[in-house]
């Protein structure tokens, strides 16, 4: 017979192996934040070069609708001069996502930028302030501009469980905020205006915004350096003879790396909505698109920090474009102009 403390050690190894093939029922438990988020694909044309998504932050049909609701509520803003005020209160979807208005006195009176194509910008804002990334701007917008208070969020009815769909957890904090709106950011994309169609062999132009094509993309008009394609904008920093002295904002680029030359040198907005984003340059000093072509043509001032682009062979930094050819190269920007992208309901106010 096996002895008592041979029978004793057995028992317990057996009750030692039963016990580890349980399973513990909490780790049985489904995870009730859990949620599948469907992914997004950004819609682009094969010319537009693949935008660079953080693999930490990747588009969800979720997370851009949880975005959309935040640029469009104004419980984004808690506090301070901006307080019950949204993103869409400066950025109207019917103007490309800016706003008709000279200036917004709570950001400096600057002009205010257009929501285009930003999945392919780096270096945000006129001087180039904010980035390099979405989400950094949005940290920024978040925590600093707007002063978010997220348990606004946390407390409120719906905003939980709209991040709970889009993130897969029950926790709302200002780190998701940020990851949201830039996938809503990201989300905004123009790309079907009658010249993408033009360069898809979809439609053609007339024959003055034909014209207007061949003065953009030729030293005549000389807008291609700047306003390069498929996006309509080197996401680069120039100095184009706005003004010969530079004092306070005027300074742009300056500000931030302290560079000489950078003086009076801002970020090249995209031309693509051109036509609906007025007023023009950072302070909004140009009401129409023929005054911008008006200065562009005879009205760049010199500097030391004039970019080299601006100089023209035999004529200094003058065009001196004929009535004909601006009228023309109005022409062509305006069909720079994407009505599907302004209209949207996708993209519109889900209030």
């Amino acid at each position: 017979m096996r002895s008592r403390a041979a029978l004793l050690g057995i028992a317990v190894a057996a009750m030692a192996v039963w016990a580890g093939c349980r399973k513990d029922p909490a780790a049985e438990m489904p995870d009730p934040c859990a949620f599948p988020a469907t992914p997004f694909q950004l819609d682009y044309h094969a010319f537009f070069p693949d935008p660079v998504i953080p693999a930490d932050n990747p588009m969800t049909v979720e997370g851009i609708e949880l975005g959309r609701r935040l640029y469009y509520d104004p419980l984004l803003s808690s506090s301070g001069p901006l307080a019950g005020k949204s993103c869409s209160s400066c950025h109207f979807q019917e103007h490309a996502f800016t706003v008709p208005d000279p200036g917004v006195p709570a950001i400096g009176n600057t002009n205010v930028m257009s929501h285009c194509n930003l999945a392919w910008a780096t270096h945000f804002l006129w001087d180039g302030s904010a980035g390099p990334t979405l989400e950094d701007v949005m940290r920024y917008e978040v925590e600093e501009f707007f002063r978010l208070d997220v348990g606004v969020l946390r407390n409120h009815p719906e905003y939980p469980e709209l991040f709970r769909k889009a993130f897969g957890t029950c926790e709302v904090t200002l780190p998701l905020v940020e990851k949201a709106m830039a996938q809503w950011f990201r989300r905004l994309t123009s790309a079907n205006s009658k010249f993408d169609r033009f360069l898809k062999n979809e439609e053609a132009l007339s024959p003055g915004e034909w014209r207007g094509f061949q003065l953009f993309f030729t030293e005549a008009g000389d807008c291609f350096h700047c306003h390069s394609m498929p996006l309509m904008t080197d996401n680069g920093f120039h100095n184009i003879g706005l003004d010969s002295v530079f004092a306070g904002q005027g300074v742009g680029r300056y500000a931030v790396t302290g560079n000489p030359m950078d003086l009076g040198a801002f970020k090249t907005p995209t031309l693509r909505n051109i036509a609906l984003t007025a007023p023009y340059m950072h302070d909004g000093r140009f009401q129409t698109l023929e005054e911008v072509v008006d200065f562009y043509s005879a009205g760049a001032k010199h500097s030391p920090s004039l970019d080299p682009i601006m100089t023209k062979p035999g004529t200094g930094i003058t065009l001196g474009m004929t009535a004909q050819q601006k009228a023309d190269l109005v022409a062509f920007l305006h069909t720079l102009t994407d009505e599907a992208f302004v209209t949207d309901t996708a993209l519109a106010s889900p209030f």
